[in-house]
């Protein structure tokens, strides 16, 4: 059976603080951890209210801190917002701190609107274009120092930290590729390219010392509860989040709404449809039948579950659904 594992956006829900959401972060964790999930990802993301991890590297530390299993990752580090040299010494920090927890996903998208993004990176001159260069960079700190090497990452020369090739079009696909790294796809919001950027990864994908074979992750919202109704009501929140930043009106996550999807325009239900196009949603038998479907669809290799509900005891219910379903799938296997 294709392994799951957890994307967490620590949301912030309506009425709580950054704090509040970064608590069950960790909360999360250990509580994913127990039900034998493989890894737990944050991602970087700016200048929205209702996402905590921003300094993701030490939203990181915070989780990792308080597990002791679980692999911990980004997904990702928007690389061009950063210089390689210090994503190589903040996560060498936690490879240090965490020896063989710790992996590193790169994307080149800014997380962020263009405003936020000339806050963060002062000089636009180099930006998404010298992403494979700066992947390349970075990289290369994390192997042993050279005799008379002029910089090097401390900590992070020879911990060799593991790192994806985060994407949700054909560029990444072929970066990972070419560098023989692992591929996680977007399709949690952009599915569009899915199977278009899969097939040019494998068949593109070279060796590497990291890397044997190709490996592709795919992001998917998986909301689970105990009925299909259920399921929808809580999944309203995400939507509604989703509508909301796409008309330019970014909060904090909001409580669900019975009925929210029907009261939707068109082009609101359309735009809806197509980016949550590899949701799935509903009680235990419907979540069976989701994941099997989609793993048979894409051929993944892991499966990363993401799942931003506005009550904190319903979302770790959630996750230990799906870790119920996936187990009874497991042993039918």
């Amino acid at each position: 059976m294709v392994p799951l594992s957890v994307l967490d956006l620590s949301p912030i829900v309506e009425g709580s603080d950054a704090g509040h959401a970064l608590r069950n972060s960790l909360d999360l964790a250990r509580h994913v951890e127990a039900l034998g999930y493989q890894r737990y990802w944050m991602a970087e993301h700016h200048n929205l209210p209702g996402i905590a991890s921003a300094a993701t590297a030490v939203a990181l530390a915070h989780v990792a801190a308080g597990t002791s299993r679980i692999r911990i990752g980004a997904g990702g580090i928007m690389l061009p917002n950063h210089a390689p040299l210090i994503i190589a010494e903040q996560f060498g920090t936690l490879a240090a701190l965490h020896p063989g927890r710790v992996e590193l996903g790169l994307g080149r998208a800014p997380g962020s609107d263009q405003m936020t993004l000339r806050a963060m990176r002062r000089n636009l001159a180099a930006g998404a274009d010298q992403f494979p260069q700066d992947v390349v960079e970075l990289m290369a700190y994390f192997q042993p120092a050279e005799p008379g090497q002029a910089i090097q990452a401390v900590p992070g020369a020879g911990l060799a930290v593991p790192v994806w090739i985060l994407g949700s079009s054909t560029f990444g696909a072929q970066l990972a590729a070419i560098l023989g790294l692992p591929f996680a796809f977007a399709s949690h919001f952009a599915p569009a390219m899915m199977m278009q950027a899969l097939a040019i990864y494998r068949e593109r994908f070279r060796p590497s010392p990291q890397l044997a074979a190709p490996y592709v992750m795919l992001g998917t919202h998986i909301v689970a509860a105990e009925s299909d109704a259920e399921a929808e009501y809580l999944f309203s929140s995400q939507r509604q989040s989703f509508i909301n930043l796409r008309l330019g009106r970014p909060g904090p996550l909001p409580p669900p709404v019975e009925g929210y999807a029907a009261t939707l325009d068109p082009f609101a239900s359309g735009m809806m449809a197509e980016a949550m196009s590899c949701a799935v949603i509903g009680g235990p038998e419907t979540v069976r039948r989701g994941i099997e479907a989609f793993a048979a669809r894409t051929g993944a290799d892991e499966l990363m579950i993401t799942a931003n509900l506005y009550d904190h005891t319903r979302r770790k219910r959630s996750f230990e659904i799906v870790a119920e379903v996936h187990g009874a799938m497991q042993q039918a296997a």
